[in-house]
C-alpha cells in the first residue's frame, strides 16, 4: 500500500505542475518544441521530438489528476487482490504510454504510445482470467489493431513527403494520409463500426474502467484527431467522420435505454458523448471539443467510482433491476453519482452543461439538414431518458438484492472521489473562464436558446412514457439493441472459437491459460462451423448500410 500513496502523491503533484504550467503557456501565447538527436547514420536522423503547448498540459493535467484519485481509491477497491503489484504496473505503463502519445507531435512516438496504450489496455481487460474477459480482450485488441495498421500506413505515406512531423504536413494534398488517420482515430474511439468492443472491454476492473475507458484510451483518438483537425477540415473525409460520429451517438444512446447492465450502460453513455466530441471535430471546432473532453473525463470517472462502489455492496451483481433506495446504505456515494449524472444530462450549471450547451448553440448556428439535425437532437434526449432511467432503478425502485451488509462506505474512497465530486460541478465553469473565455461568440435568439432545454424536457418525458408507464415491452427490440444493431455478430470470428471451447469446461474460477491450448488448437485446426446464412444476413444489412451511407454522402 506504500507504493500506492507514493503514486498517488506523485500523479497529484504532476497534475497541479502541469496545470500551472499549462497557464503560463496559455497566457504567454507560447508552444515550445524539444528535440533530441538520438543517433544519426550518414543522411539518416532519427530524433525524437517533444511539443509543449497548453493543451498538452492540461490534459496530461487531467489525466494524472484522475490517475492519482484511481490510485487512491485502488487502495481499498484492490486490496484484496492477490496480484496487486501487477495491476500497478499495468496501470503505469498505461499512464506512460498515454502521456508519451499527448506530448508528441511525431507521428513514430505518437505510435509507440498508441501501441503502449494498446497492450496495457488489453492486459487490463483481461486481467481476471476467464473466458469473457478473454474474449473480451481478444476483440478490443484485434479492433484496435485496425487502427494501428492505419497509423503505419500514413507513415509509410507521410515518409514520401520527407518529415514524420505533423506540422510539416499540412501543405500537402494527401487524403489517403488523412484516411489512414481517420481509421486510427475512428478505431480507438469505438466509432461505427468498431463500436463492439467499448462495452466489452467492461469486463476489466472498475478503477481500470474509471480511468482507461473514460478519460484516457477512449479519448486518444478523439485527441489525434485533434491533432490532426488543420488537416482534417481541408478534406472531404470531413463528412465521413460527421455521419459516423452522428450515428454513432443515436446507436449508444438508444441501446443504453435497453441495457440492464450497469458498467455498460456507463460504457454506452461514454460511447454516446465519444461521438458528440467526434462530431464537433469534423465541423472545425476542435477547441470545444476538447473542452468537452476535459468535462466529460472528470464526471464519467466519477460515475465508474461510483458503480465500482454499488457493485461491491450488491457481492458483484451489475444487473440494475436488482437495484434500489441504495442511498439508505450508500449516502455519500449516491449523491456522487446523483451530481455526476446530472453533469452527464447537461443540467445547468453542472460540469457538462457549459461545454454540451455550447456544442449545441454552435450546431444551431451552422447549415445542418434535417436529417441529421434529428439524430442529434434525439441522441440528446437519450442521453436524459436513459440517465434519469437509471436513477430510477438505483434511487426509487425496490431493493431485490442480495447485499453484502457488512461493506459499507471507505473514507478512502470518498475522499478519491471528493475532488472528482467538486470538478463535477465546478470544473465546467473552471476550464470555461481561465481557458476558453474568449474563442466564441454565440449569437442566436432566445427560442433558439430554450431549444436544448426543451428537448432535455422532452427526455423526461420519453423515459416517463418507457418505463415507468410500461408503455413499451418488445422484446425483439431490446434483443435488437442490446446486441448494437447485431454488429457484435460481425465480430463472431474472434470469439466463437473460444466461446465453443468455454462451454466443454466453463468454470470461471479458473485461468484460461491452463485449459485452453490443447482445445484452441484442435478448434482452429478443425475449423469453426459458423451458421452461414445468418452470418451472410448480419453482412448483408452491414453492406447494405454502408452503400447507403456512401451513397447520402454523394
Amino acid at each position: 500500500m506504500i507504493n500506492l500513496y507514493i503514486y498517488f502523491y506523485v500523479m497529484l503533484i504532476l497534475s497541479i505542475l502541469f496545470y500551472l504550467m499549462g497557464l503560463y503557456l496559455y497566457y504567454l501565447e507560447l508552444s515550445i518544441m524539444f528535440e533530441w538527436l538520438i543517433f544519426n547514420l550518414n543522411s539518416l536522423n532519427v530524433e525524437m521530438m517533444i511539443l509543449l503547448d497548453w493543451v498538452m498540459c492540461l490534459f496530461i493535467s487531467v489525466v494524472m489528476l484522475i490517475s492519482s484519485m484511481i490510485m487512491l481509491y485502488s487502495m481499498v477497491y484492490m486490496s484484496s487482490d492477490k496480484y496487486i503489484n501487477r495491476f500497478i504496473s499495468l496501470l503505469n505503463l498505461f499512464i506512460f504510454s498515454m502521456v508519451l502519445m499527448i506530448m508528441s507531435p511525431n507521428l513514430i512516438s505518437i505510435l509507440f504510445g498508441w501501441d503502449g496504450l494498446g497492450l496495457s489496455s488489453y492486459c487490463l481487460v483481461i486481467y481476471y482470467q476467464n473466458y469473457v474477459s478473454f474474449n473480451s480482450g481478444m476483440v478490443t485488441v484485434l479492433c484496435n489493431r485496425l487502427g494501428d495498421v492505419g497509423l503505419l500506413m500514413s507513415i509509410g505515406l507521410v515518409f514520401m513527403y520527407g518529415s514524420w512531423n505533423m506540422y510539416f504536413l499540412l501543405g500537402y494534398k494527401g487524403e489517403l494520409i488523412m484516411l489512414m488517420i481517420l481509421l486510427g482515430g475512428l478505431t480507438k474511439s469505438a466509432q461505427i463500426p468498431f463500436s463492439v468492443w467499448l462495452p466489452m472491454a467492461m469486463a476489466a476492473p472498475t478503477p481500470i474502467s474509471a480511468l482507461v475507458h473514460s478519460s484516457t484510451l477512449v479519448t486518444a483518438g478523439v485527441y489525434l484527431l485533434f491533432r490532426f483537425n488543420s488537416f482534417l477540415i481541408s478534406f472531404e473525409s470531413k463528412k465521413v467522420v460527421l455521419y459516423f460520429s452522428v450515428f454513432t451517438m443515436f446507436m449508444a444512446g438508444l441501446m443504453a435505454n435497453f441495457e440492464m447492465d450497469l458498467k455498460k450502460i456507463i460504457a454506452l453513455s461514454t460511447l454516446s458523448q465519444l461521438g458528440l466530441m467526434m462530431m464537433i471535430l469534423s465541423l472545425g471546432v476542435k477547441f470545444l471539443a476538447f473542452y468537452h473532453l476535459l468535462t466529460h473525463a472528470v464526471f464519467k470517472s466519477l460515475l465508474f467510482m461510483c458503480a465500482g462502489i454499488m457493485i461491491h455492496f450488491m457481492d458483484n451483481n451489475q444487473d440494475i433491476r436488482f437495484y434500489g433506495k441504495l442511498n439508505e446504505f450508500l449516502p455519500f456515494t449516491m449523491m456522487s453519482f446523483y451530481v455526476s449524472s446530472l453533469a452527464l444530462m447537461g443540467f445547468p450549471f453542472f460540469a457538462g452543461f457549459y461545454s454540451k450547451d455550447l456544442i449545441m448553440e454552435v450546431i444551431y448556428m451552422m447549415n445542418f439538414n434535417i436529417f441529421i439535425m434529428s439524430f442529434i437532437v434525439l441522441s440528446l434526449m437519450f442521453t436524459v431518458s436513459y440517465s434519469l432511467r437509471l436513477m430510477y432503478y438505483v434511487f426509487f425502485s425496490d431493493f431485490k438484492g442480495v447485499s453484502l451488509y457488512s461493506i459499507r462506505e471507505n473514507n478512502l474512497m470518498n475522499i478519491s472521489m471528493m475532488m472528482l465530486l467538486g470538478m463535477s460541478i465546478f470544473g465546467g465553469a473552471l476550464f470555461f473562464w481561465i481557458c476558453f473565455f474568449d474563442n466564441y461568440f454565440i449569437y442566436i435568439n432566445l427560442s433558439v436558446k430554450l431549444l436544448t432545454l426543451g428537448f432535455m424536457m422532452m427526455g423526461v418525458l420519453l423515459m416517463n412514457l418507457l418505463y415507468m408507464k410500461n408503455l413499451i415491452k418488445i422484446y425483439v427490440l431490446t434483443y435488437f439493441f442490446s446486441s448494437m444493431w447485431m454488429l457484435s455478430f460481425l465480430y463472431l470470428w474472434i470469439y466463437k472459437p473460444f466461446l465453443n471451447v468455454g462451454m466443454k469446461s466453463f468454470k470461471m474460477d479458473l485461468e484460461w491459460v491452463e485449459f485452453v491450448e490443447k482445445d484452441l488448437i484442435l478448434k482452429f485446426m478443425s475449423g469453426i462451423k459458423v451458421n452461414n446464412n445468418l452470418h451472410m444476413m448480419y453482412m448483408y444489412m452491414f453492406i447494405i448500410s454502408m452503400v447507403f451511407l456512401v451513397v447520402f454522402l454523394k
